[in-house]
């Protein structure tokens, strides 16, 4: 009797255990089928925008795309630092540069639970080396080519473009380049390495849990720093006949340890090439992790006023707007900022740098969120299809982060809102998110805005590089 109770319990309940996932998928799919239908939908939508504009094969884009470049291995920034045996501080603190351990772990700590991105300089060459010799020994590490400048022209040659390269590269680094980058520069036996210390959104590390996937950057760089590929660049430059010039790279300055006039030399340097180039080629300033205060005021008085156009992110945005305003430097800010939040910073940057002396007017902003993309561009500017530009920027980021070209709705999923305030203003404009037509564009004042939405990627191939990538993507539509 006990074994047939056994039985028929067992037989019961396996019913009962089906039963109830039955159940629970009768009342999940309706709704992830809605999710997944809305996330096709706006895939979709956004493939057909970008589709709506194409490079000219026949007659290809010209890119120069200056200064330097690096190796970069990839690793997971919490297992290196436990595998040095360096545990989670009960004191998260921002630092200009890294002088030893402890900094590290302070300022990992700082940006690691907000999930920002930061790229700090290690002074400690010691330290450097045992970072550099513990990844290499870890499992899933990865080298690739490195340095803004790299990414991006790796970038507009793979959409189309012929672009000329300014850095200064080993052999081995330039033959893994495309057939369509032009290298301007000196050769050198190594190339500088810089550590990518990738986390994944959930991570932990002690006390902290990742409120997003991000990466912490050290490097102990001491070639690009000074810009050595410059007069070479200049060289090719004036026969190369460029749509666009792009400048990046200029972190690397940031807390290196020059001679007293030695780096504004070297920007002023950069700013006679920029304001000795053609006025019919536009210029284009990538931002980055910046948090010397000397160096942000040099760059408004000598690389800024060249620029047509500005690229940067969620952190880099207000960090140049409150510099601009007279206050400090913001080292970190809200890493997921809402629409509304963006675009209002964007109107008050864009108004405060063409107030200023200029060469030329800044007629083209680009910020690149985790959650959407947003441009402005002056009318009747010489940047085009900014529809379709955005668009483009959006798809990049799931392409680059996810480590492919083709889209998996099912590796996706939209964090941004359903509506957006298209301002803080009380009784703003709120734009819905229509999944057949995703990005929103409307006029005011001299400039169009547009903003898109980004299927963020879910399982993280790589973060670092993205914003190169995806402000590169969105220029090759606009020139």
């Amino acid at each position: 009797m006990e074994g047939r109770r056994g039985v028929s319990f067992m037989k019961y309940g396996s019913v009962l255990s089906l039963f109830v996932v039955l159940l629970a998928y009768w009342f999940r799919s309706p709704q992830k089928a809605v999710l997944d239908n809305r996330l096709d939908a706006v895939l979709s939508s956004l493939l057909r925008a970008e589709r709506k504009v194409g490079v000219n094969n026949a007659a290809k884009p010209k890119v120069a795309v200056g200064f330097g470049g690096c190796v970069d291995l990839i690793v997971d920034g919490v297992s290196l630092l436990n595998k040095i045996g360096l545990s989670s501080t009960d004191q998260p603190l921002h630092h200009d540069y890294i002088e030893n351990a402890q900094q590290l772990a302070q300022s990992f700590a700082y940006f690691f639970a907000p999930g920002a991105a930061a790229e700090r300089f290690v002074m400690n060459d010691t330290l450097f080396s045992e970072l550099v010799e513990a990844s290499r020994e870890l499992p899933g590490n990865r080298w690739t080519v490195g340095g803004n400048a790299p990414v991006m022209a790796g970038r507009m040659a793979t959409e189309g473009c012929d672009v000329l390269l300014g850095g200064s590269f080993s052999p081995d680094f330039t033959d893994v380049l495309s057939q369509h980058i032009t290298v301007a520069g000196n050769t050198v036996e190594e190339p500088d390495i810089h550590l990518i210390l990738e986390y994944p959104s959930g991570a932990s590390w002690g006390p902290y849990t990742s409120r997003r996937a991000n990466r912490y950057i050290v490097h102990s760089d001491d070639h690009n720093p000074y810009l050595d590929s410059m007069e070479h660049f200049a060289e090719k430059l004036k026969d190369f006949n460029a749509d666009l010039l792009v400048v990046g790279g200029l972190q690397m300055m940031d807390s290196f340890p020059f001679q007293p006039g030695e780096r504004k030399a070297l920007l002023s340097r950069l700013a006679t090439l920029l304001s000795t180039s053609s006025p019919q080629i536009g210029v284009h300033f990538e931002m980055a992790s910046f948090v010397e205060e000397d160096l942000m005021e040099d760059l408004l008085q000598l690389v800024i006023p060249h620029a047509d156009s500005l690229g940067m992110n969620e952190q880099e945005l207000p960090n140049l707007l409150s510099l601009l305003k007279g206050s400090n430097i913001t080292v970190l800010s809200d890493p997921n900022p809402r629409v509304a939040t963006v675009l209002d910073q964007m109107r008050e940057l864009y108004r405060l740098i063409n107030q200023r002396a200029r060469a030329k007017p800044l007629t083209r902003l680009h910020v690149h969120t985790l959650a959407f993309q947003a441009m402005i561009v002056k009318r009747g500017s010489q940047w085009k299809n900014t529809m379709s530009a955005t668009a483009k920027a959006s798809l990049t980021a799931y392409r680059h982060v996810c480590g492919s070209v083709d889209i998996d709705p099912s590796k996706a999923r939209l964090i941004m809102d359903d509506s957006f305030s298209i301002s803080r203003q009380e009784g703003s404009q709120r734009i819905p998110l229509q999944e057949t037509r995703p990005v929103s564009c409307w006029d005011e004042e001299d400039y169009q805005i547009c903003v898109a939405p980004v299927l963020v990627c879910t399982e993280v191939y790589q973060t670092a590089g993205g914003g190169d990538n995806i402000s590169a993507a969105g220029l090759v539509l606009q020139i």
